[in-house]
Order: structure tokens, then C-alpha cells, then sequence
């Protein structure tokens, strides 16, 4: 075949392609097999390497990924991506459509109901029919390039079927059995899974390699044009997504259009009980109103649009019996708690442990081994026992004491002044060790590939590493012998090891677990001191004159690089070649910018009962948020503990909103799944 025949070929195969990609994930009608839609594919593939100055941008060929990017780009998104306020009972809802008809003047007002997607928001543009860049929402005015990775979506079309210019609004998100067999596929590897797939298609949304992302069955639905050009404007909501749908957009087919709140309310019923049988996960509903020109006149709050809400279904509950409490040691020392359950499903989970959080909660709960105990997910992510059926009791119920020895070394647990955790203080306790290098390898630390909890338990138990350091003396021959370890396996993690070398300092000192030291807090001491040895060498005022870093942290980072056994480690860190110099803004970083707390300026008040307020304030930062002492105009969150005082009440003077420590839990995103 000479070059104007494959010409020829490779244009026929992409116009094939494209209408069988329509066909399949618009129109869901496919008129070949999958098998036969693959060897079209190879055959583009072949023709466009052996030719590859015909290689264009919107081939289907783009989708299988390619090179490596160096970081993610910055996008200034022209129009903001607001987030939406949220409802959380049906007199929300009521509320809402009240607000709506009075602003308009209008007896009844039509509303689009769409299904809330539980995925990652993006924004992608279109000029004259082919995609440009597709974008995270990020904090809704600056997110992130992540156009490589956006193509590799396989019913995300390249090109439109309409040569129209536009910014669209989706959620990308991963379907419910590609999330179990990524996360059984980390299993294996003994990495640690995603806890939900919402994090699951953020992080492979979020890939330096687009050829990662698209080993992932990643899918999108469309709901909303920011800007358009070159067709006519639609007038209503729904319009518009029939336009999309005319333009070979995916949108989402369990969608209605209806007049007045009832039949809102009749939607959320009906999905509400049958959100199980759909193969993605969502977590409510999705209510705008239609009418284009109303939107306009009804406006934007600061933060949200007037004309639309969220309303967020309630966290599923479920009864089960506590068949015992697990005692788990983490890296700080502290002491939790875990119920071991009989088997129960939840939001389409199966949980068999919860969390009992600390020692006053049993207390406080009365709860007893043998109990019937109801479990909720909040947020649908974390379970957690929320209280306990005592009518069931039948007086064979055991009455739990928490240890007063640490279950893995044998010494005295305490309680910390202001704590409500117990804790081993032993800095030789193994599980204390174990749990630090398993933090130390982390994604947000020294993100080595490969080396997840279960790789670090096996290392641990078979006396090859007792510290970090211990990492970069490992051989091939200590390795193999260990299960599930072969050759490739190997030789993939000692690889990964030695490329975590290079790492820049700031990802090392968070990776040390410096009580008190987050992620920004490793940020703000490399950048200042540049190196690890002008660190160690300051003392509490100096750290103290720098802007974030309070007298605790001071205190802290100070007693830590005392320690001999610290000392140690940094020169074997250092003799190892680990580099323990800052290098400037890391773009490779994987920081968490679309979540509830990106962008946003948080005040914690009161006690905590799961955890200390700097634990709380360094996920909250972990997860791109801002937390300041006082509450101002500008604060866009307080969380209130138990026994909050004076920021609570000038909080609520200001309409500050307002979360308590449950839905703190739920926001945050984070827990166990098993």
C-alpha cells in the first residue's frame, strides 16, 4: 500500500470509527462486534505509526493515549464552574421552589431533573467541531489540563458531528464493575484501593500518563454548554440537551422535564430506591430550572447559581450485629477502635467493619459485643456505627474495655492532655514503624508505584525494613522470595524505588510524618530552608518567624530532628542518594483541587471527637483548602465540635455555613470500604 492509498485507508477507517462510536455509546444501537470494532482500531494504529505525519489530533487513534506529560497546565475557565447548593430534605426542596417562584413572579415553574453523577466535574471545548482542551473544575475558576486524558474517553467524541464552537459541562466518572476490577487489580498488587469511584476516576483523570488512563473504562455524561457559537442558542435547559445529543454528545437518558415541585419530589422517590440497579454510582438528583431567559433574571449567589440545587439523599443505614472491636495502631500512635460486623450491604457495599472512632463513643453509645447495631455510610463512603438496638439484647451481651496496653508492643497507653484518642508512645512500636513507612511511600509522599500496604506488611514481617532508609538497601534477592513477587514485580518496585530518589524535599518531610506537618506545612519549610540541613539546624523562634508555622509545629519539628534515631535516618537517606533538596513547585504532584474544600477558607471550633483539630486542619489542606484561626467575611466553612463557642455564634451572625463533625466526615471523603 503506497502513502496515497493508506491516506485513503486512514480516512475511511476514521469516519468508520467515529460513526461506530455514535452508534454505540449515543445511540446505544452497535452494528458491529466489539472484536471487529478492535481490528479497525489496529488497523488505524498500524497505518498511522507506519505514516505518521497523518496522524491528526481528533483521530480515534488518540484514545489509546500518549506520551507522558511533564506536569498539568493551569485553565482559566471563562466562565466559572460554580458549585450548587445543596438540599437534604424534601422542605429544602420546597424551599427552593418557593424562592424560584417568588423572584419570578410565576405561579409554576418547569424543571429538568437529571441524575447526580457521583464522578469528577470537566469542562471541554470544542472549536469548529474538534476538541482543544478539556479541563477539571478545579475551584470553578483555575483548574487543570487534562485534555490527553479526556481523549482517551472512548464515548467522548473527538470531533462533533456539527462544525459548532463550544464549552461543555460533564461528569466523568468510572462504572461500578470497572471500579472492582481496578481496585481487585490493586489488591493483588497490594496497593491501596480507591474507597470509592469517585476517587477512582479523579485519580485516573489526574494521570501524568494518559496511556494509565486509558487502560481505564472511564465514561462521561454531558449536562450543560457554558458558551456557544456557529448554531442556533437553545431557549430552554432542555434544548439544550438535545443539542448535545445532536452533536454526538453523551447525555444522560434518565432525565425529565416537569412542572412544579411534586413531580420533582416523585423523581427523587422513584431514584432514590432504584439507584442500585444503575451501573454508576450517584448520590442524588439534580434539579434546574429549564427555562433559559428565568435563569438569567434569577442570578448567582457568590458561590452558587440561584437556579439550581443538589438534593443530596440521605446516608443509607443498615442493622447488624457487632460480633467484636479490633484495636488498630497508626502511625502517630494512636489507638482505634474498629467494629467487626456481621456481613451487611450498604449503598451497594458490602461492610464488614466500621468505625467506633475512640474509646468515649463505645462509652458514650453503650455499645456491647454481640449488640444489634445500626450502620450508616456517611456521605455514602465511611461506615460507621451510629447507635445500638437494645431491645434486641438478650443479656448475653459483653460489655468492651479498651486496652491499657498497646496490642503490637506490650507498652502503657495514655491519653494526651486535650485528646480523646489513647496512644502508645513507644517510638519503637512496630506498628507505629510499619504504618510510618507505609505513610512515607504514599502518593501524596514519596509516591512509590507498587509499594502498597500489603508489599510494606510483607517487607516489614520479613525483618527486611524497619525504617525508610531500609527501602533504598533493598536488592532483587530480598524480594522475590516474598508472595505474589515475581521477576517483572521486582523489578517494577526497585525501579520505582530509585526513581523516588529524586523526589524534591518537600515530599520527603511529609513522607517523615512530623507530628503536625502536613502536606502544605512540607511545602512551606522546603521552600524556606531549601535543604534538609538548614531545617534541622533551626530552632523554635526561627521556625516560629515563618508565615503557617505556629509554636506546636515548631515544638515539634524541633524535638523530632533532636532524636539520634532521625539523625540516623537522614544520613542514611542522604548516603543512598535520596535527594533532600527543595526543586521549586512540584507539577507532578498530585494535590486534590476538585473537592468540597478547594479553594475555600475553613475555621475549626470546638473538640473534635475523631480525630485532633491539626489532624482535621491537615486533611482539610490535603484536600486544597485553606484553615485560618478567626471567622471573617471571607470564611467560606466552619466546622463545629462539641462545645464550640464564640466562632460558632459569630459565624451564624455572618452566614458563615455552618457543618458538624458527621458531615465534616462526610466531606472529607475518606475511610474504610470492606
Amino acid at each position: 500500500m503506497d502513502r496515497a492509498q493508506a491516506e485513503q485507508r486512514i480516512h475511511s477507517l476514521r469516519k468508520e470509527l467515529e460513526e461506530h462510536n455514535y452508534r454505540y455509546h449515543i445511540l446505544d444501537e452497535p452494528i458491529v462486534s466489539d472484536a471487529e470494532f478492535d481490528r479497525m482500531m489496529q488497523e488505524l494504529l498500524r497505518l498511522e505509526e507506519e505514516y505518521p505525519d497523518l496522524v491528526t489530533p481528533d483521530s480515534p487513534s488518540q484514545k489509546v493515549g500518549g506520551e507522558p506529560l511533564p506536569h498539568f497546565e493551569k485553565v482559566e475557565h471563562r466562565i466559572p464552574m460554580l458549585s450548587l447548593g445543596n438540599a437534604f430534605s424534601f422542605d429544602d426542596l420546597k424551599d427552593f421552589d418557593g424562592r424560584i417562584r417568588r423572584l419570578s413572579g410565576r405561579e409554576a415553574v418547569d424543571y429538568v431533573c437529571e441524575l447526580k453523577i457521583d464522578g469528577l466535574a470537566v469542562s471541554i471545548r470544542y472549536e469548529d467541531g474538534r476538541m482543544v482542551r478539556g479541563a477539571t473544575r478545579g475551584d470553578g475558576r483555575t483548574g487543570e489540563n487534562i485534555t490527553q486524558n479526556l481523549k482517551t474517553i472512548r464515548s467522548l467524541p473527538l470531533k462533533l458531528r456539527e462544525s459548532v464552537t463550544l464549552e461543555v459541562r460533564g461528569e466523568a466518572f468510572l462504572p461500578k464493575k470497572e471500579f472492582e476490577r481496578i481496585n481487585a487489580q490493586k489488591e493483588e498488587k497490594g496497593e491501596a484501593v480507591f474507597a470509592n469511584p469517585r476517587n477512582a476516576a479523579a485519580g485516573s483523570l489526574r494521570q501524568l500518563d494518559p496511556k494509565l488512563a486509558a487502560e481505564r473504562a472511564l465514561d462521561i455524561f454531558l449536562y450543560g454548554i457554558g458558551e456557544i457559537e456557529g448554531t442556533d442558542v437553545p431557549h430552554t435547559h432542555t434544548a439544550s440537551l438535545d443539542l448535545l445529543r445532536r452533536l454526538g454528545l453523551k447525555v444522560n437518558p434518565d432525565r425529565v422535564t416537569v412542572k412544579g415541585i411534586d413531580d420533582v419530589m416523585d423523581f427523587v422517590n422513584h431514584w432514590r430506591d432504584h439507584r442500585m440497579e444503575l451501573d454508576y454510582e450517584i448520590d442524588g438528583i439534580v434539579i434546574k430550572v429549564d427555562d433559559l431567559s428565568l435563569r438569567e433574571e434569577l442570578g448567582f449567589t457568590a458561590k452558587s447559581p440561584r437556579w439550581a440545587i443538589a438534593y443530596k439523599f440521605p446516608a443509607e443505614e443498615g442493622v447488624t450485629v457487632l460480633r467484636g472491636i479490633e484495636i488498630n495502631v497508626g502511625r502517630t500512635g494512636a489507638v482505634t477502635p474498629t467494629a467487626v460486623l456481621d456481613p451487611v450491604t450498604l449503598a451497594g457495599t458490602t461492610v464488614k467493619r466500621a468505625s467506633l472512632h475512640n474509646e468515649d463513643i463505645i462509652r458514650e453509645k453503650d455499645i456491647k459485643i454481640g449488640d444489634h447495631v445500626i450502620v450508616k455510610k456517611a456521605g455514602d463512603i465511611i461506615p460507621e456505627v451510629v447507635g445500638v438496638l437494645t431491645e434486641h439484647r438478650t443479656g448475653e451481651e459483653k460489655p468492651y474495655s479498651m486496652p491499657t496496653e498497646c496490642p503490637e508492643c506490650g507498652s502503657g497507653l495514655v491519653r494526651l492532655e486535650g485528646e480523646v484518642a489513647l496512644r502508645c508512645i513507644n517510638p519503637q512500636c512496630p506498628a507505629q514503624t510499619r504504618e510510618g513507612i507505609i505513610h512515607f511511600v504514599s502518593r501524596g509522599a514519596m509516591n512509590i508505584e507498587g509499594l502498597g500496604e500489603k508489599v510494606v506488611t510483607q517487607l516489614f514481617e520479613a525483618g527486611l525494613i524497619r525504617g525508610p532508609a531500609d527501602l533504598y538497601d533493598l536488592k532483587e534477592e530480598d524480594v522475590l522470595p516474598l508472595e505474589r513477587m515475581g521477576e517483572k514485580s521486582v523489578d517494577n518496585l526497585l525501579n520505582a524505588i530509585r526513581v523516588s530518589k529524586g523526589n524534591s524535599l518537600e515530599r520527603i518531610l511529609f513522607g517523615l510524618g512530623i507530628r503536625f506537618v502536613g502536606s502544605k506545612g512540607a511545602q512551606v519549610l522546603a521552600a524556606h530552608f531549601k535543604n534538609i540541613h538548614s531545617l534541622m539546624e533551626a530552632d523554635r523562634d526561627e521556625l516560629e518567624s515563618i508565615d503557617e508555622i505556629g509554636p506546636k509545629m515548631a515544638e515539634s519539628i524541633v524535638t523530632y530532628f533532636e532524636k539520634p534515631e532521625v539523625q540516623e535516618t537522614i544520613r542514611r537517606l542522604e548516603h543512598a542518594g535520596v535527594n533532600l533538596v527543595y526543586q521549586g513547585p512540584d507539577p507532578g504532584r498530585e494535590v486534590v483541587v476538585d473537592s468540597p474544600f478547594a479553594g475555600k477558607t475553613v475555621v475549626l471550633t470546638g473538640t473534635l471527637e475523631s480525630m485532633s483539630r491539626k489532624d482535621a486542619g491537615a486533611r482539610i489542606e490535603a484536600l486544597g483548602g485553606k484553615v485560618t484561626g478567626s471567622v471573617s467575611k471571607s470564611t467560606d466553612l466552619l466546622v463545629a465540635g462539641v462545645k464550640a463557642g464564640s466562632k460558632l455564634k459569630k459565624a451564624q451572625d455572618l452566614g458563615v455555613p455552618v457543618v458538624e463533625e458527621k458531615e465534616f466526615l462526610s466531606l472529607l471523603g475518606e475511610g474504610r470500604n470492606d
